[in-house]
Formats: structure tokens, C-alpha cells, sequence
């Protein structure tokens, strides 16, 4: 269990920093395939955007800014978006994650469709990290616990 304290100076910090760490990890994200960086670790931290609001307002708090449903569902969604860019290549008659095959569906040059493919990938690797590691989160704090339905 977690245990929160209540100060005001953490959870007006909290408050004014959590945004802007959600942010810089969109930014660390879409910016992955031009400089270091990308999908783990802007992942990594968009997830401590949430852990410290789970560490400052505590789990019932953080859970209702990120639900565990809303949680699998991006989850869900950083595969889909991982393995459905590789899927993609394949079906377009290349290897998997062979991006120069996205010229067959968007009208762009080889160099931009490479981009727009790491781009993709980038982002649901991104989306799976923040996913996973705020799972993570909320299972240790409740001790493997399923949270009770409403």
C-alpha cells in the first residue's frame, strides 16, 4: 500500500508538473525516429505523469484520472498499432516492419514512408510502456489485488 500524505506543496506540484510531463513524453514520442529518444522512453514517462499521481493523491485518485479499463484498452491499443504496422508491410509483400512497403499506401517517398512507419511503431510502443508500467503500479500498490467493481 501506498501510503499519501497530505501536503499541499506535492499535490500542487503534482497538479502543475503532471501535465506537462504528459507532454514531453508525447513529444519524446512523435519525435523518436529524428533523435534519441522514442516509444520506451517517452512511454516510461507518460507512466510516471501517473505514478506520481498515484504517489501524491494515492490509487483511488490516480485510478480515476486512468482507469485500469481505459489502462488495457491502451494496452490494446500500442499493439494493435505495433503489430498492425508490421502486418501491414507484410501484406504489402515486404518484410515485417519493412517500411519502404508504405509506399504502396501512402503517396510519399521511400525516406518519408520509413519515417511515418517508425513514426507508427514508435507511438504504439509508446502507448504499451505507459500501459504496462502503470499496471505495474497499480498492482504492486494493491498487492496483485483486483480492483472491486462498482
Amino acid at each position: 500500500m501506498i501510503i499519501t500524505y497530505e501536503d499541499i506543496i506535492i499535490k500542487t506540484l503534482t497538479r502543475v508538473l503532471a501535465p506537462f510531463l504528459q507532454l514531453y513524453a508525447l513529444y519524446v514520442i512523435a519525435h523518436g525516429h529524428y533523435s534519441p529518444g522514442g516509444g520506451f522512453q517517452g512511454g516510461v514517462i507518460l507512466a510516471a505523469s501517473f505514478i506520481l499521481m498515484v504517489i501524491s493523491f494515492g490509487l483511488d485518485t490516480a485510478r480515476r484520472r486512468l482507469s485500469e479499463k481505459a489502462d488495457i484498452i491502451f494496452l490494446c491499443l500500442g499493439l494493435l498499432i505495433y503489430s498492425g504496422t508490421g502486418a501491414l508491410c507484410l501484406a504489402l509483400g515486404g518484410n515485417f516492419l519493412d517500411y519502404s512497403q508504405l509506399v504502396k499506401v501512402f503517396p510519399v517517398t521511400v525516406a518519408k514512408a520509413r519515417a511515418l512507419g517508425i513514426l507508427f511503431v514508435e507511438t504504439g510502443v509508446g502507448f504499451g510502456v505507459m500501459a504496462v508500467m502503470t499496471s505495474l503500479v497499480y498492482d504492486i500498490s494493491t498487492g496483485g489485488l483486483p480492483p472491486e467493481r462498482e
